[in-house]
């Protein structure tokens, strides 16, 4: 036989041949090959299938292999969290900038240039109202929410609330499918008793059973890192007010809707709770909101320097997005949100209370400072306890909950860290300077200039 021929070239009786003879002493490869005749087979002719796929499987592997290490190089070369191989819309103009800043933090081109970036983005920010959906439309948005919720409630309860007819097993957990058991362990404790109480809380009537739905009587809809923590912490002291079992249960979530407006969350608890109550806490967006925020947040090697780096690669991004958009459109951006390395669109303030105000009306939002809190938290307890008509309190309860330590405060290895550098402070002032005008303009009050 002439082993020079691939198998395909073979006559089938040779192959035959080849299957059905006898084993020599020496050993043979699955194609009927001698082993020592392999290499001339592969040097002189033709290549077998069995050698092809050889070289096939190697080359798969080979490019895995490489397209591993280029995946391993990406994501370990990024700082951002959750982009990896997501290109940004706005990757370009931000290389493009961050590659002329220099890196002498101290240096006058850092700061003429990080200034004429703030400037270039101020001159493009406008205070447009948006256009508000009316009923209907909000209702063919989210056809689920209000197909499960009355338009009436009960009218001797200060919550919206109604009953719903129950037709499940008594016996079974209704919260099995509640993602947030698996959150910990201190909440599948909560669900467990929420479900051996479940069976008292039913109500009989008629020989059906009804359980007792309701929605918050009021909203603490305040940004992270503004004293939100606190107030709920002192305000599930009254022994009139009565949490979720979570604190942020999200179940009114911008992210449960469009990225970019025209429908937002307000409009849709607007539709349900026209007359609900609404309080925000704000503080200082850039000496405590926003160099606080990036305290707090679990990132490594934290220093002042790395936080300008941070800042002037955030306003970089928000430059790039605004060539491209508009001011609430970048936002109200999922994508530029989880790109910033710092938060700055969170202390826009008034853009959010515009469009909260743009349905609700004033006397409806409590509006705080958490300035004003921490110098003197028993009058601000007061002002919240009376904008929710609250009844009073013994003179010890009230210390009980005015006098306990603040929530959620600096780590003390934070502090460690001292004050952020000069530049970047006045870079963010800039930047901020116009948001917190237009807001003490809509609130009539100088107080949120925050000078």
């Amino acid at each position: 036989m002439d082993y020079r021929h691939g198998l395909q070239n073979a006559p089938f009786e040779k192959l035959d041949h080849c299957k059905n003879k006898a084993p020599s002493d020496r050993w043979m490869n699955a194609s009927g090959v001698p082993e020592s005749r392999r290499s001339q087979h592969l040097t002189s002719g033709p290549w077998s299938l069995t050698s092809v796929w050889k070289i096939k499987i190697l080359s798969f592997f080979f490019a895995l292999m490489v397209t591993v290490l280029i995946m391993a190089s990406y994501i370990l070369a990024r700082d951002q969290k959750g982009l990896f191989l997501t290109p940004s819309p706005y990757h370009l103009s931000v290389t493009s900038h961050s590659a002329s800043l220099p890196l002498n933090l101290s240096s006058m081109g850092d700061y003429s240039a990080l200034r004429d970036l703030v400037r270039r983005i101020v001159a493009k920010v406008d205070f447009l109202g948006r256009r508000v959906p009316d009923l209907g439309e909000v209702r063919e948005k989210e056809p689920s929410i209000f197909s499960a919720i009355p338009r009436k409630f009960l009218p001797y309860l200060k919550n919206p609330c109604w009953y719903e007819r129950f037709f499940g097993n008594i016996t079974a957990n209704p919260y099995r499918k509640n993602l947030y058991t698996l959150y910990s362990k201190r909440f599948q404790a909560i669900y467990n008793h929420l479900h051996r109480a479940f069976p008292a809380h039913l109500h009989q009537r008629a020989g059906r059973q009804y359980r007792l739905r309701c929605l918050p009587f009021f909203y603490i809809i305040g940004q992270p890192k503004c004293g939100t923590t606190d107030l709920y912490d002192r305000l599930r002291l009254h022994p009139e007010v009565h949490f979720t079992t979570m604190k942020e249960p999200h179940w009114w979530t911008r992210k449960r809707f469009e990225v970019e407006p025209p429908f937002l969350v307000q409009d849709f608890i607007h539709a349900l709770q026209p007359d609900a109550k609404i309080i925000v806490m704000l503080r200082d967006p850039v000496e405590s909101r926003l160099y606080s925020d990036y305290l707090y947040f679990g990132m490594t090697n934290k220093t002042v320097e790395d936080f300008h780096e941070r800042v002037s690669e955030s306003l970089h991004i928000f430059d790039g997005c605004l060539a491209e958009r508009s001011i609430r459109s970048c936002v109200y951006n999922t994508t530029l949100y989880n790109l910033m390395p710092v938060r700055l669109q969170v202390g826009l303030y008034v853009l959010y209370l515009c469009d909260w105000l743009s349905v609700f009306s004033r006397d409806q939002i409590l509006i705080l400072r958490l300035e004003d809190h921490a110098a003197n938290r028993k009058i601000t307890m007061r002002r919240v306890f009376e904008f929710l008509q609250l009844g009073p309190l013994t003179l010890q309860k009230e210390a009980d909950i005015t006098k306990s330590p603040a929530s959620n405060t600096r780590r003390p290895a934070n502090r460690n860290l001292g004050p952020m550098l000069p530049i970047t402070r006045e870079i963010l002032q800039r930047f901020y300077k116009p948001f917190s005008q237009r807001l003490a303009q809509v609130l009539k009050d100088p107080n949120f200039l925050w000078m």
